[in-house]
C-alpha cells in the first residue's frame, strides 16, 4: 500500500528539478509577449459551478469532466477549459467596460480523457483573450502573438494553420440540415473522415451540388492561393463573406511580416462548438497535438450577460515542453544557484556570506559539510542540481577555494 502511494494516478505526473525549471522558464518568456502586449492577468478558479461548462456553452464534453459535489449539493467541476471562466469574469467585472478588454492567465486545465487516448488528464496552460474587439484587427494581433510566443519558447519550425467555421455554417444553413445530422457532419469533416461525409449525405438525399461544396472542403488546405479555390467550392453568401474576412487577415498579418507562418485549412472545425468565426491551431514536429489551439466566440460572452465579441487562444505547456525536447531545444535557464559549503566551525561566515549575496540577487544554497562526505560527492550534488558556482569555508581562515581552483577572500564575496 505504502508503495502504491508514491504512484500518481493514470493521466497526471510530477514535473521537477531541471525539467520543472524549464518548464518554468518558458512558462516566463510567453508570459513576457502577453505583457509586451498589453494584456492584464485574471486568475480564475480551479474549480466552477458544472452549467460554467454545460453543453450550450458549446465547451468540453459532460462525460469528459470531472465532476463533484459541494456540501450544498450542487455540481462542481474542475476546470477543463479556461476561456469560459474568463468570459464569466469579464461580464461580472467588466459589464459596463466599453473599450476593448485585454486579459491573460495562466492555470491548470482536467479533462478526463480515455485512458487509450494516452493523453495527460491535467495540464498547463497559458492563454490570452482580447474582449470586445470584431476586428480583423484583433484575429491578427491574436495570431501575431501565437507566432511571438511559438518564438519565444524556442520553437523554429512550426506553423500556424488558419480556418473559418462560418465557413461550414454557411454549407449547413444552405442546405438545411437538422441539428443532429449537422453534429455528426461537423464530427466527420474534423476528423477528414470524407467517405463517411459523402455516405451521411447520400442517406440524408441533399442535392448534388451543395454535397459537391462540402465533400471539396478536403482540398481547401494551403496558403494564400486557396482561398480562391474556397470561393469557387461554393457560391453560399455567409460562407463566401468568411473567405473573404480571412483574405483581409491575410493582408494585416503581411503587415507583421508573418505570412510565411500561417496556412489555411478551412475543413478545421474545433472541438469547443463556441467558436464563431476564425479558428486556429499551431502545431510543430516532436508531438502529435497542437501545442496551440484558439479562435473567435463572438457569442460566448453574451450568454453570461455581456455583448462583447472576443477571440483568444491557449497554449498547451506540456505539448509544448513535449515538442521543445523532442527537438532537443533547451530552454535558457536563469544563471544556475551557488552553494555554500562550510565545516561547522565556519557557519557564522558561511551564513554572513550567504546573506550579502543574496541581497545582491544571486541564489545561495547553505549546505554543512559531514565528514563522511568528500568534497567530490558535493561537486556531484552541484552539477546534478545545475549550480553553477560553489564556495567551501575550510579549515584555512578567510579562504574560500571555488570549483575552478581559484582563491578568493571572504570578505570579497
Amino acid at each position: 500500500m505504502k508503495n502504491q502511494l508514491l504512484h500518481t494516478p493514470e493521466g497526471v505526473r510530477d514535473i521537477y528539478n531541471k525539467e520543472c525549471a524549464r518548464k518554468l522558464a518558458v512558462q516566463e518568456n510567453i508570459h513576457e509577449v502577453f505583457a509586451s502586449c498589453g494584456y492584464k492577468d485574471i486568475q480564475t478558479p480551479t474549480f466552477e459551478f458544472f452549467d460554467i461548462f454545460n453543453k450550450e456553452r458549446g465547451s468540453v464534453a459532460s462525460r469528459e469532466m470531472f465532476k463533484f459535489f459541494d456540501r450544498d449539493g450542487n455540481t462542481l467541476v474542475l476546470r477543463p477549459d479556461i476561456t469560459p471562466s474568463v468570459a464569466r469574469a469579464a461580464t461580472k467585472y467588466f459589464m459596463d467596460e466599453d473599450m476593448p478588454i485585454r486579459l491573460c492567465y495562466m492555470g491548470n486545465t482536467y479533462i478526463n480523457n480515455s485512458s487509450y487516448q494516452g493523453r495527460l488528464k491535467e495540464v498547463t496552460q497559458l492563454g490570452c483573450e482580447l474582449i470586445g474587439d470584431a476586428t480583423v484587427d484583433a484575429d491578427a494581433e491574436i495570431i501575431a502573438m501565437v507566432v511571438q510566443c511559438m518564438m519565444a519558447s524556442g520553437l523554429k519550425d512550426f506553423q500556424v494553420q488558419i480556418g473559418q467555421v462560418d465557413y461550414f455554417n454557411g454549407l449547413v444553413e444552405e442546405a438545411g440540415i437538422d441539428e443532429d445530422v449537422q453534429e455528426q457532419l461537423r464530427e466527420l469533416i474534423e476528423n477528414k473522415n470524407y467517405f463517411g461525409v459523402d455516405e451521411l449525405l447520400t442517406s440524408i438525399n441533399i442535392d448534388d451540388k451543395t454535397k459537391k461544396s462540402f465533400l471539396g472542403m478536403a482540398d481547401l488546405f494551403g496558403g494564400f492561393d486557396v482561398l480562391a479555390k474556397a470561393k469557387e467550392n461554393t457560391d453560399n453568401e455567409i460562407s463566401l463573406k468568411a473567405v473573404e474576412r480571412l483574405e483581409k487577415l491575410y493582408k494585416v498579418l503581411e503587415y507583421y511580416k508573418l505570412e510565411e507562418r500561417v496556412s489555411f485549412e478551412l475543413d478545421m472545425l474545433g472541438h469547443y462548438k463556441y467558436y464563431t468565426g476564425i479558428i486556429f491551431r499551431a502545431y510543430t514536429y516532436g508531438t502529435g497535438d497542437a501545442i496551440v489551439t484558439g479562435g473567435r466566440y463572438d457569442n460566448l460572452i453574451a450568454q453570461f450577460g455581456k455583448d462583447a465579441p472576443s477571440v483568444g487562444f491557449a497554449i498547451v505547456i506540456d505539448r509544448l515542453m513535449l515538442a521543445l525536447s523532442s527537438q532537443k531545444i533547451e530552454a535558457e535557464l536563469p544563471e544556475g544557484q551557488t552553494i555554500i559549503l562550510y565545516e561547522q566551525e565556519k557557519q557564522q561566515e558561511a551564513i554572513s556570506a550567504a546573506c550579502k549575496l543574496r541581497t545582491q540577487g544571486i541564489r545561495v544554497e547553505l549546505i554543512r559539510k559531514f565528514r563522511e562526505k568528500t568534497i567530490e560527492n558535493y561537486l556531484e550534488y552541484a552539477n546534478n542540481y545545475g549550480a553553477s558556482t560553489i564556495y567551501y569555508l575550510g579549515d584555512e581562515a578567510n579562504e574560500v577555494s571555488l570549483r575552478d581552483g581559484s582563491m578568493i577572500q571572504v570578505d570579497e564575496i
